[in-house]
């Protein structure tokens, strides 16, 4: 019996939460998260993780499995992700992997190269300069070595960039070749299913969820973590604006404009990384039917 991954993918704020539960509860299976903030336990406004009672009695995995101190890769996650996924299909004939994160997505379903050793001096270099001559000029120059991964990257991910860079120098070759240069091939089928709204119905779920987390007192997460503001989750659109509000760069109501801006500009760069993929079937959040329909054609005609 053919076992099947249903690969559920779109921007944040599009609704994959909800909908993947909704599959998830009919097919009577898990969910394998992809959202590569989610792991964390102390984080949970910002990554709008789901609560228990969202879960709504199904079972997910990669949620509140780890600390914002524990190192943690996209080529780790596939090793454990996959495992977990051999793990539920001992016991079902599927199972639902979701999230926006492009990278920890593919490494599920493609795989990612191994990436090469960073020796120190490369890094404590490209830290000196970050320091010295600022964001803009690194960005600048993963533009020109590296235009599909500047494209989709967070441009005030410091760390980000910097990793970028850093390969480019010890590999001669940009990051984004590592991303796709090995295709695994998996011992289950792949149904690929993407979620999409009209840009202004988005834009405005995404302006709306932020006021909620605001509410819900996103702020005073971030500053509960302000000491750690350098590591890598914390180097993301939702808490990296709040931190520079903290540290006086600008006023509260530019923080508030900037975590909607920036959440906007991420939403984007999501749809361009995901729309790159052609086998992707796209569908809008409501139409659960339609999705269900599509799975099951899919599975019949495998079978």
């Amino acid at each position: 019996m053919e076992k099947y991954l249903i690969v559920l993918v779109g921007p944040t704020a599009v609704g994959k939460t909800a909908l993947s539960i909704q599959l998830a509860k009919a097919l009577k299976t898990d969910i394998v998260s992809a959202d590569s903030r989610q792991f964390f336990k102390e984080l949970s406004i910002g990554t709008a993780k789901p609560d228990i009672e969202e879960m709504d009695g199904v079972p997910h995995h990669f949620i509140d499995c780890m600390s914002i101190h524990e190192p943690y890769s996209a080529g780790k996650f596939e090793l454990d992700a996959l495992n977990t996924i051999d793990e539920i299909f001992k016991t079902h004939d599927s199972t639902i992997l979701t999230g926006g994160s492009g990278l920890y997505i593919n490494a599920v379903c493609e795989g990612i190269d191994d990436m090469p050793p960073t020796p120190p001096e490369i890094r404590d270099n490209l830290m000196q300069r970050l320091e010295n001559e600022g964001l803009e000029i690194l960005r600048n120059e993963l533009k020109v070595i590296d235009p599909q991964y500047f494209n989709e990257v967070d441009p005030n991910n410091s760390q980000r960039i910097v990793r970028a860079l850093e390969v480019y120098q010890v590999s001669g070759k940009p990051i984004s070749y590592f991303r796709k240069s090995k295709l695994n091939k998996r011992p289950f089928k792949m149904i690929k299913i993407g979620l999409e709204r009209d840009r202004e119905e988005l834009y405005n779920r995404i302006n709306q969820r932020m006021d909620i987390m605001i509410g819900k007192g996103l702020f005073e997460e971030a500053k509960k973590y302000q000491a750690y503001k350098e590591i890598n989750a914390l180097q993301t659109v939702g808490y990296k604006e709040i931190y520079d509000y903290l540290d006086g760069k600008y006023d509260y109501e530019e923080a508030v404009r900037l975590l909607k801006r920036n959440s906007r500009r991420y939403a984007k760069r999501q749809m361009t990384w995901f729309k790159r993929g052609q086998d992707y079937a796209w569908f809008h959040p409501d139409e659960f039917e339609k999705i269900m329909t599509h799975i099951n054609e899919k599975i019949k005609r495998a079978n």
